[in-house]
């Protein structure tokens, strides 16, 4: 519980103290954002402002995270080690993505392609490493079952057997990295958006996590009463401490990237704060839940996909004035700021509403 605590302070220290640093320093290289020549005109008053801001959110919680183990001499584990390898594996993605913009003169950075295959290699490398290193009780961080509030039991790719039970479960997880980094990175269009709504979504593993710890089947001091509710969920309150201190590492961000930002977080930060939300939700056996607590990227996702089906069908008629949609509201001339705040209201009840029923799932057994 120290190490969560002593992370999170640590976490939200560095990023709030050095982004200063680093946002000078990304304006010397010349690491400045493209604005989008057919996006709303105010955006492009944006164009230079340091991007690839996500450096100073994954280093500010790798650090965060490691001063806090430290300090509280607790043990790190597989599981939290797991999440970081996702969220710089998915880092390093967006980190080429966003250099070749700057480095090209371009607001296009990777193909769509290109980018999808980076993503694939570092989730198929996370599902490998995740259903290996079982710990003393023989449970691995991640199983190969699909998990709604915990593993459903009779669905699952064991059934399959062997090597495509495997096989099976890497495409899953492919499914879902994918699915939340792209939603995350494609939240990310204004001041503050993606980055106030993972602050939400990833700080519900807190709870989530902190929840599973108390009840976990392999705790000394488990009701008995409620034993029959406890969760199989390796390395639960590290799962905790490592949101926690991603969480307040991207809170210290966001008071550099709030309306007006001074530093964008480019797809550095949204594929890796996407890939660390995925992996939190599959190493936590709440895979179907992210669809709630992650809601709001769902809801922007969802918007791009509606107007591209829908243009092509039609040849050319668009339900939205601009996809995502934020930009549509945009153009329908809401204020940026009032855009971002509502929009984190939409993310505060999908996250509420996802907690809620993870907690009444307990409840109701």
């Amino acid at each position: 519980m120290r190490a969560l605590l002593l992370g999170g302070a640590f976490s939200m220290a560095f990023t709030l103290l050095m982004t200063p640093v680093f946002i000078k320093l990304f304006g010397r290289i010349g690491w400045g954002q493209f604005i989008r020549d057919d996006g709303p005109q105010s955006h492009h008053t944006k164009r230079g402002t340091p991007t690839m801001g996500g450096i100073v959110i994954i280093v500010g919680a790798i650090v965060g995270y490691f001063a806090g183990h430290v300090i509280a001499t607790e043990p790190i584990t597989v599981s939290a080690l797991l999440v970081i390898v996702m969220m710089v594996g998915m880092g390093l993605v967006g980190f080429i993505d966003d250099f070749t913009k700057t480095h090209k003169q371009r607001s296009l950075g990777l193909t769509g392609w290109a980018k999808v295959a980076g993503q694939v290699i570092v989730a198929t490398l996370f599902a490998v490493l995740a259903i290996n290193f079982p710990d003393e009780n023989g449970i691995t961080p991640a199983s190969l079952a699909i998990s709604a509030i915990r593993d459903i039991e009779w669905l699952t790719f064991a059934a399959w057997g062997g090597v495509f039970g495997v096989v099976g479960f890497i495409l899953w997880v492919n499914l879902i990295v994918v699915s939340t980094s792209n939603g995350v990175n494609v939240a990310d269009g204004l001041d503050g958006l993606a980055s106030g709504s993972a602050i939400l979504a990833i700080g519900s593993y807190i709870i989530i996590g902190f929840w599973q710890f108390n009840q976990s089947c392999y705790s000394v001091v488990l009701d008995p009463e409620v034993a029959y509710k406890c969760y199989e969920v390796r390395d639960s309150l590290d799962l905790a401490a490592i949101a926690a201190a991603i969480a307040a590492s991207t809170i210290g961000f966001l008071w550099w990237n709030t309306s007006p930002a001074q530093i964008f977080m480019g797809d550095t930060g949204s594929l890796g704060l996407g890939g660390a939300l995925a992996a939190l939700a599959i190493l936590t056996r709440t895979e179907l839940l992210i669809i709630l607590i992650g809601s709001l990227f769902v809801i922007v996702a969802g918007s791009v996909i509606l107007q591209r089906v829908y243009f092509k069908i039609t040849r050319g008629k668009r339900i939205f004035l601009m996809s995502p949609l934020h930009h549509h509201f945009e153009l329908k001339g809401w204020a940026e700021v009032t855009v971002v705040v509502r929009f984190w209201l939409i993310a505060a009840l999908g996250v509420a509403v996802g907690i809620g029923v993870f907690y009444l799932e307990w409840a109701g057994q």
